[in-house]
């Protein structure tokens, strides 16, 4: 009897064991100031959660959400400028 688990592990393989491509890992770096600036909001968000808002605290927080609003233009006007290039220059 043959077994066809083994012929179909080849097949069907499973695309978490595949590195990330060039291109993925490009953009994940293109993306990394609004991943950072995201993980910096979420730790003052958690740092609040067992204990009462401070002054500073709110100021923490608010710093944060604008380090990501921040990154989240810079992107988006970076993708804007890469995608028509020439408009406006």
């Amino acid at each position: 009897m043959n077994h066809i688990a083994a012929l179909q592990a080849v097949v069907t393989a499973d695309l978490s064991d595949r590195e990330p491509t060039a291109a993925e890992l490009d953009a994940i770096e293109l993306e990394m100031p609004i991943i950072t600036a995201e993980v910096e909001l979420l730790d003052a968000q958690i740092m609040t959660l067992d204990r009462p808002v401070s002054e500073l605290d709110e100021r923490r927080i608010r710093r944060a959400r604008r380090r990501v609003l921040a990154a989240r233009r810079e992107l988006s006007n970076r993708a804007v400028s890469v995608s028509v290039p020439g408009v406006g220059a």
